[in-house]
């Protein structure tokens, strides 16, 4: 019997597998990748129903082109494979970020990714150009690529610390003297203060390190959804629904 059920168990999965990678805009429902840990405040899984600002607004779209929304808990490592595989249909992506991007379509930009300096409000530091960082160390994410500071990085001019966790970052640049400033994306930075109740302790560069389009990104089977999805996209940017959730993350 249990052998029995342990096989039924096994079809059922593989089938229910089957069918996902079959499945097509036609079926009218969009698998979105969220991973298994979001990415505040564009992404955001600690309750039953993601939120956050990629997910409010794509559930938006989809519910005005006629899509219903599912989220998937992907890997990062994995979702490109399984993206092309047909088990998840879209994931929240820069082009810059990622490897053979011409395997697959991206929609428009739905909101900028800014890279920021976060510095102590109690320092006199001042970030206008590389050379203001020199000497210096930055508190970096653990695996991220920082294109414009990687020539500094190489040459030891700036000095980068990594963490893993993105929270992390600020604790050490508030309490370490031999840290100068964190890099992290603007929203992310200040999403993460305002829910530990540091937002009074630092403040941002003017001087914006980076800039990506943070989009969603499909297979080319999708093409027709892409058009649809930048056509709703380019209407609720106008009539400010769009500003509208961006604000609800602010």
């Amino acid at each position: 019997m249990i052998c029995f059920a342990s096989l039924a168990f096994f079809l059922i999965g593989f089938v229910a597998l089957s069918s996902r990678a079959m499945a097509s805009p036609e079926d009218k429902t969009f698998h979105l990748n969220v991973s298994p840990n979001g990415y505040p405040p564009y992404l955001i899984v600690d309750g039953e129903t993601p939120s956050g600002i990629m997910w409010d607004a794509v559930l938006l779209i989809a519910d005005r082109l006629g899509y219903t929304l599912m989220a998937e808990k992907i890997p990062r490592k994995r979702v490109d494979q399984m993206l092309l595989d047909g088990y998840v249909d879209g994931t929240p992506r820069a082009i810059e970020w990622t490897e053979q991007p011409e395997r697959f379509l991206f929609t428009d930009p739905i909101v900028n990714s800014e890279e920021v300096f976060f510095i102590p409000k109690k320092s006199a530091e001042s970030y206008e150009s590389p050379a203001d960082l020199f000497s210096k160390t930055l508190v970096t994410q653990l695996g991220f690529h920082y294109p414009p500071l990687e020539p500094y990085f190489s040459a030891g001019t700036i000095q980068r610390f990594d963490v893993s966790r993105t929270r992390d970052m600020f604790t050490f640049v508030l309490h370490g003297d031999r840290f100068h400033a964190a890099v992290a994306d603007r929203l992310v930075g200040q999403w993460i203060l305002r829910n530990e109740g540091l937002q009074d302790e630092f403040r941002t560069s003017r001087e914006v390190i980076s800039q990506y389009g943070f989009r969603i990104m499909v297979t080319k089977q999708w093409a027709d959804f892409v058009d649809a999805f930048n056509n709703e996209l380019a209407r609720i940017r106008k009539n400010g629904e769009l500003d509208a959730i961006l604000a609800n993350y602010r």
